[in-house]
């Protein structure tokens, strides 16, 4: 029994990572579909190298700071329990190579690739581990202070805060350091729009996310016997709410309808296990509201480029997310309990200022060192052709 057991459990999470991993498509689509045309390529390449090298910092460094394991030893020991430990392994790797994902569709169309593949293994080798150690392995002992003065731990199920959050205000520094793309605002103050490039493949890349979101979620129980369904029914029922409400506050405008579910997704999943389902639409509607409201400010008031609005979406419902967990998760909100409102609010904040301290640095000395910016000309012609010398549709260039 003790056999089967360990088997299915290496079965049950190897299927979430698997399902995690698609949904690093979904990011590429994503990106794809918002950017222009000549840019489109690089999206698709990011994505994939950004996991790749995303996979070797987590092996190497990441996962060892976070939790203390390191597969260092001989293959006979790694295969113990069915090999569970690796496949766990596999599982997070997903959850850490999203962080690199999410600031891809930030910096978009003019960053430099090879400063943001550094960037990628520094972050997800060093500074997303060291918040994830705290969160979810009682690292500096601020889980258990947090227990003693609050009677609570701070409860992060599936990573609202300790993925989506951080993602989100990590992108936010490398974003405002690398500026508006050439021609995004004029002198006078205007707004030049730069509409997607595809909706379809905008909404593509949404709808493999939001898919992919149930493994995301329901298989952070990691093990077979702790599966729940009240997991999957509030990401349904938070999905839906930020999808209605991103209609509505977006008048019908199809690139905010497609990121509502995303929105409310990524607030539902600190406290997917413990909400009521009508709680969680309540968040997942104020998710999507606030997704609208704060990618319209950013964009077109306070000037700042983010061109897939990952900042508001990631983390900025990601930290709604988490608090939400501690009002929506208690007894006296029809909620399962054990949750408690300040180590919600106390961690988030620490997660906040671990990110942008953490991306200030490593953005502000790859730009000091290498540069962070593709120049004008290049970025002109479009990061597709000035970096990997091929566009999207190469049948439509006046040269082919």
């Amino acid at each position: 029994m003790e056999a089967l057991k360990s088997g299915t459990d290496v079965l049950f999470i190897l299927l979430g990572g698997i399902m995690v991993l698609a949904m690093h498509s979904g990011f590429a689509f994503l990106e794809l579909g918002t950017v222009r045309k000549k840019s489109q390529v690089n999206a698709l390449v990011k994505i994939l190298t950004d996991f790749s090298v995303s996979t070797i910092a987590y092996f190497f460094i990441g996962y060892s700071l976070a939790y203390g394991i390191n597969f260092f030893s001989g293959a006979e020991t790694l295969l113990q329990k069915n090999g569970f430990e690796l496949t766990r392994f596999f599982f997070l790797l997903t959850f850490a190579a999203a962080i690199p994902a999410i600031v891809s569709g930030g910096i978009a169309e003019r960053a430099r690739f090879y400063p943001q593949l550094a960037a990628t293994f520094l972050i997800v080798g060093f500074i997303y581990p060291f918040f994830e150690g705290i969160a979810w392995n009682q690292a500096y002992g601020i889980q258990a202070w947090l227990k003693a003065t609050y009677g609570e731990e701070f409860h992060d199920f599936a990573g609202s805060v300790v993925v989506h959050a951080m993602g989100g205000w990590i992108a936010l520094p490398a974003v405002v350091l690398l500026g508006a793309r050439h021609g995004r605002y004029t002198k006078e103050g205007r707004l030049s729009a730069h509409p997607p490039s595809s909706i379809p493949f905008l909404a593509l890349g949404a709808w493999i996310l939001t898919v992919g979101w149930f493994g995301f979620n329901v298989m952070s129980a990691q093990t077979i016997d702790k599966i729940s369904g009240l997991v999957a029914m509030n990401s349904l029922m938070a999905m839906v709410g930020g999808t209605l409400v991103a209609l509505v506050a977006g008048r019908n405008d199809p690139g905010f309808v497609h990121n509502g579910p995303l929105a409310g997704l990524v607030a539902v999943c600190a406290g997917s296990d413990v909400m009521h389902p009508i709680g969680a639409l309540f968040v997942g509607g104020v998710a999507g509201g606030l997704f609208v409201v704060m990618f319209t400010l950013t964009q077109n008031r306070w000037k700042i480029d983010d061109v897939l609005g990952v900042w508001p979406l990631h983390g900025l419902c990601g930290a709604w997310g988490g608090i939400a967990a501690g009002i929506f998760g208690s007894r006296a909100m029809a909620g399962v309990g054990g949750v408690a409102f300040m180590p919600q609010l106390l961690m988030t904040g620490l997660a906040v200022a671990v990110a942008l301290v953490g991306s200030c640095l490593v953005y502000g000395l790859l730009r000091a060192a290498f540069g962070l910016r593709l120049d004008q000309e290049q970025e002109y012609n479009g990061a597709d052709l000035s970096i990997h010398k091929i566009t999207a549709e190469p049948e439509r260039e006046p040269n082919w």
